[in-house]
């Protein structure tokens, strides 16, 4: 079941994403502009990607299972990386459009009205534009957020095809119309680029930000005690949910109970420093010389401790 707060989100996003289809649609045949069309496609795309997100916030939403043990959260890259795909798609269709008309140039019909309706759809589509964004910032869910990048990438682009087809207007210079929508198309297909990148990291598990990374580690080192150190620090994020997983060196003499303790200390306070985090942590002693050839990760640890001018810790004997 989807949450209410991501849920009615994106059911307005698929019901702005109709009625400004309806209003672009009936601007490009009112004018004939190719401009306007390019909107209308883009807003096409819109309910297309909307109706994705939607379906993959309910499936994202559904509990762990046997197949899939860290749950369903990262179906939300697929859906961002899907959006993407396809506004690179609109930006091709707009661009040989565009192209189409600039080698066979068309009148253009009283633009008015036209004009007129395409600004009462940016309109719509700043204002759920910037609802997507501020529910997705604030749940953390990489799906709103897209789309809402995606409707504000609409309101530019709107706002360029209104001010190109103004000048057309006042000009009467109608090569202005193909040459607008070219423009239009290679800001969109910069949106669709940034999108599929951002969830091809999120599929590669590419590690938190490095913010996060320094979150989490002063959370870690602020109990750590005599003789205790942590290294093979791992960091990912599946949708709105991160993980985290390090190795836990302490002293040998430590009763399982006092590491379980000192363990759950750690955790608490690394999950007070980001909301929707996993941590596990693996205890290890710090004298074992086992316990610092034990990821591959290590070298990469020294590297960042050498950089940063910190000590080398003791290996044990």
């Amino acid at each position: 079941m989807v949450e209410a707060h991501l849920k009615y989100p994106i059911l307005l996003s698929i019901a702005a994403a109709v009625l400004t289809l309806v209003l672009k649609s009936a601007a490009y045949f009112l004018t004939s502009s190719v401009g306007l069309l390019s909107d209308a496609v883009e807003s096409l795309v819109n309910i297309i990607a909307a109706a994705t997100a939607y379906l993959s916030l309910r499936y994202a939403a559904r509990p762990v299972d046997e197949s899939h043990t860290y749950g369903h959260e990262k179906i939300e890259f697929f859906s961002s990386g899907l959006e993407g795909v396809l506004i690179v798609v609109a930006a091709a269709a707009i661009a040989w459009y565009a192209g189409q008309r600039l080698l066979v140039p068309q009148p253009l019909r009283p633009l008015e009205l036209g004009l007129a309706l395409s600004l009462i759809a940016s309109l719509l589509n700043g204002v759920v534009a910037v609802v997507l964004l501020r529910a997705g910032r604030r749940h953390g869910s990489i799906v709103l957020e897209a789309d809402g990048w995606h409707l504000l990438t609409d309101v530019w682009t709107s706002a360029a095809v209104f001010g190109g087809l103004s000048l057309v207007w006042l000009t009467g210079l109608q090569l202005l119309d193909p040459l607008i929508a070219l423009a239009v198309a290679v800001n969109i297909l910069w949106t669709g680029f940034r999108l599929i990148r951002r969830s091809f990291d999120g599929l590669m598990d590419r590690a938190l930000p490095p913010q996060e990374q320094a979150a989490v580690r002063a959370a870690i080192e602020r109990h750590l005690g005599p003789n205790m150190d942590y290294h093979a620090l791992r960091t990912r994020r599946a949708g709105r949910r991160r993980f985290v997983d390090f190795h836990l060196l302490v002293p040998g003499r430590l009763t399982v109970q006092e590491a379980h303790t000192l363990t759950g200390w750690i955790e608490e306070s690394v999950r007070s420093a980001l909301p929707d985090l996993e941590v596990t942590v693996h205890i290890e002693p710090i004298e074992d010389r086992a316990s610092w050839r034990d990821s591959a990760l290590l070298p990469l640890e020294e590297a960042r401790r050498a950089r940063s001018g910190m000590d080398a810790p003791s290996q044990g004997l």
